[in-house]
């Protein structure tokens, strides 16, 4: 029993289905107090008095802070964001105050008190109008802004990205038929069931923040910066994670309650409202995306050329790195030498936009494969064809020149033709029913990693990361499982404690599919640490060679001699008592990419780390009266190197399969000159498990030379290629182009009749 490629259940299932788990928004301190944020309710102004004295007046009130209590600035790769409003409002729900005190009411009725001042400004409210010929700009200093590192920028555009390889001109001049789109895409909530919270105390010098956060390094990072502190000097610890999918990478509220618990000498609780969140919680930014592409009559891609605008919203986040992202992807999947890419990531007077699973390949990869739709019906070529024919093999290079190993395109096409043979799909079409299929490539995020596991005297093991378990499995299932398969262990009888920063090495987040690929190859390296020191000393006990020796069932046996064998609490406590408990820790960085370094600028995503691969067909029925689509049926194919859980693996498909649904068909966080139309479920709409298909799995496994046994990224790239399904399938159904998601009833029945 290897414990690796197993379905071992999830270590905190029962806790979760019992309703015992405690989430950040359970958690609690005694004599906490209740926090509340004095939030912008216009896009763009000028403060022009905040007074907070009344509100101090008030029974109960032991804290109130504003810009001026803030030490410094943050931003992950731009220090553009204030923590608290520091004389402009940039968007509708800025924090501009905080108070705390004794009880909810009291606190609300402070945040009343407060007088507020304001000189309105004309906003910003769209990417067009942020471009514009002397456009106000959002932040007029925006050349003393700190950028980590420096990027090209100016004005209301945040950060560009440019990307230049072969020769375009050439391949267009070349050309016998070039194909044109213009593709659009709107903010994506992550609508997690937990809101953003924290409870923050000052003690002894140091901030102790208990948060709901995917990223527990960068939270502390973050909150360091905004208190002018060290980061050793904030602790960050995380509770049972009730759902993040992006949404909780960035500090937003740790901060704001730190200042409040120290200032009032008492622990402070801080809770986002529904409509908070939907006004402060970073969604996938909107983006508008031109492709051009010149090919030759046998379907051969002679150039390709792209432009790429995405709405950053009133502050950067760590959105200047997402943005390099950008050639990656559009320039991808399709093989050719002669590229030219540009991205602009602009400022608005909007709620900051961030990260959200599958970052901008979802409309990236959208508007790729609707394109490749396109070029096929102009060449008059099978769409499936056109794949097989372009799509990347093994060895050939990338938009940055990065050669690709284990390219696992064909295998995914494959195996969804085992599934769905294209022929039977597409051979007999009813009317108004149509198949789709997309493919993408897509990044492990590499940030590093780092795990510390230690053998108990009763033989088990006890692992402490900063890794954190958002609802993926890779902290609850598949790192338990390497540490089981490493140690000869049953997986139940491996623990693992909660991430926190003052005890657990180093971890990148919850993020990008790294989880399992990066802290599990750290796992492995700490595991392999304490399998060397087993075997040492139970080679003594046993009075045999280290190489014959062989860790299975909690004891360490003599191979072929099944008698002689020494429990691990034995070896465990004979350690103990000779050189001391048995240890071992590892850490794990991805080995740096090569790529054509002139051929890229502002960007420092230059390559794919951990690439996967994954080919996904849809078949819906659109209702010619109504345009409403339903889903009749979904394939997905999805090379992650090695299924450590398997089990875990397709619930991770079912899950980002469904978000994608909700991005196709339904969601679109609206704004209308600048402000939030859609702040509630009322009128922000999810998929529900009547929109959910039965999703047909294929794992296909090319396993990676770096991951731990292989393994790659698996819970990330899900979502990335559902909306370019669904909306080709849908543009195959009507014989139109749709060429903008969401595909509402409204816009289908619009391409229908256009």
């Amino acid at each position: 029993m290897t414990a690796i490629g197993e379905s071992v259940p999830r270590q905190d299932a029962e806790a979760k289905l019992r309703g015992t788990a405690v989430y950040g928004i359970d958690y609690e301190e005694p004599h906490y107090l209740h926090g509340k944020i004095l939030r912008a309710t216009v896009p763009a102004a000028r403060i022009v008095r905040l007074d907070t004295s009344k509100a101090e007046q008030i029974p109960g009130v032991l804290a109130i802070v504003t810009a001026q209590d803030v030490p410094g600035r943050w931003g992950f790769a731009t220090v553009d964001q204030p923590l608290l409003a520091d004389g402009a409002i940039r968007y509708e729900g800025e924090p501009i105050a905080a108070v705390a005190a004794e009880t909810w009411n009291q606190a609300r009725a402070a945040l009343k008190a407060i007088e507020l001042g304001l000189e309105p400004l004309d906003v910003v409210g769209t990417m067009d109008e942020a471009l514009a010929p002397h456009a106000r700009l959002i932040h007029p200093d925006w050349e003393s802004y700190e950028m980590r590192p420096s990027f090209p920028r100016e004005g209301n555009v945040a950060t560009v990205v440019e990307l230049e390889r072969g020769d375009p001109d050439a391949g267009f001049a070349a050309a016998d038929v070039v194909v044109e789109g213009e593709y659009h895409a709107p903010r994506h909530h992550q609508a997690s069931i937990e809101p953003r919270v924290c409870t923050a105390r000052y003690e002894d010098g140091t901030y102790v923040i208990h948060t709901s956060t995917q990223v527990p390094f960068g939270v502390r990072d973050g909150a360091a910066g905004y208190l002018g502190v060290r980061p050793s000097d904030v602790r960050v610890i995380v509770p049972t994670v009730g759902g993040g999918f992006g949404g909780k990478l960035l500090p937003t509220l740790e901060p704001i309650a730190s200042l409040l618990a120290r200032k009032a000498n008492r622990p402070v609780k801080l809770v986002n409202t529904r409509k908070e969140e939907f006004l402060s919680g970073c969604p996938r930014e909107n983006a508008v995306i031109r492709i051009r592409t010149a090919l030759s009559k046998a379907g051969e891609i002679l150039a390709h050329e792209s432009e790429v605008l995405m709405d950053n919203g009133a502050y950067g986040g760590e959105q200047p790195f997402v943005a390099g992202l950008s050639p990656l992807i559009v320039c991808s999947n399709y093989r050719t030498d002669s590229i030219r890419h540009q991205t602009k990531l602009v400022y608005t007077n909007t709620p900051p936009t961030g990260p959200f699973r599958g970052v901008l390949a979802t409309y990236a990869v959208f508007a790729v494969e609707r394109h490749a739709d396109e070029i096929a019906k102009t060449l008059g070529m099978d769409r499936i064809e056109f794949r097989r024919q372009n799509l990347y093999r093994e060895g050939d290079k990338c938009a940055t020149g990065q050669v690709l190993e284990g390219v696992a395109f064909e295998e995914t096409l494959d195996r969804v033709e085992e599934l769905a043979p294209w022929k039977t799909m597409t051979g007999s079409k009813k009317p108004y029913r149509g198949v789709g299929v997309a493919c993408a490539i897509w990044n492990t995020n590499s940030a590093p990693g780092g795990s510390t596991i230690k053998l108990n005297e009763d033989g088990t093991a006890s692992l402490t990361t900063g890794a954190t378990e958002i609802g993926t499995g890779a902290i609850a299932q598949a790192l338990p499982q390497i540490v089981a398969a490493e140690l000869g262990v049953s997986v139940d009888d491996v623990f693992v404690s909660e991430p926190d920063t003052s005890v657990g090495l180093f971890d990148g987040g919850a993020q990008g599919g790294r989880t399992t690929y990066m802290a599990g190859t750290a796992t492995k390296k700490a595991a392999g640490e304490v399998r060397e020191q087993i075997l040492d000393v139970a080679a003594g006990l046993l009075e045999a060679d280290r190489g014959d020796l062989e860790l299975s069932d909690g004891a360490v046996l003599v191979t072929g001699a099944p008698d002689r064998k020494v429990s691990l609490s034995k070896v465990a406590r004979v350690a103990q008592a000779t050189d001391g408990p048995m240890v071992g820790s590892g850490s794990h960085a991805h080995p740096p990419i090569e790529f054509e370094s002139g051929c890229i600028s502002g960007s420092v995503i230059n390559g794919f780390t951990g690439a996967t691969y994954h080919t996904h067909l849809a078949e819906v029925e659109v209702d010619p009266d109504t345009g409403q689509v339903t889903i009749l049926r979904y394939v997905v194919a999805q090379d992650v190197g090695r299924a450590i859980n398997p089990q875990a693996i397709e619930g991770q498909i079912d899950g980002g399969v469904l978000q994608g649904i909700g991005y196709a068909l339904f969601e679109d966080l609206r704004l209308v000159d600048g402000v939030c139309v859609d702040w509630g479920f009322g009128t922000y709409r999810l998929p529900t498990a009547a929109d959910m298909p039965e999703i047909e799995i294929a794992l296909v496994e090319v396993p990676d030379p770096v991951g731990a046994y292989g393994v790659k990224g698996a819970a990330e790239a899900p979502i990335i290629p559902v909306a370019g399904a669904i909306a080709n399938a849908v543009a195959d159904a009507i014989g139109k182009p749709v060429n903008s998601i969401p595909l509402t009833p409204f816009a289908v029945l619009e391409a229908i009749h256009s």
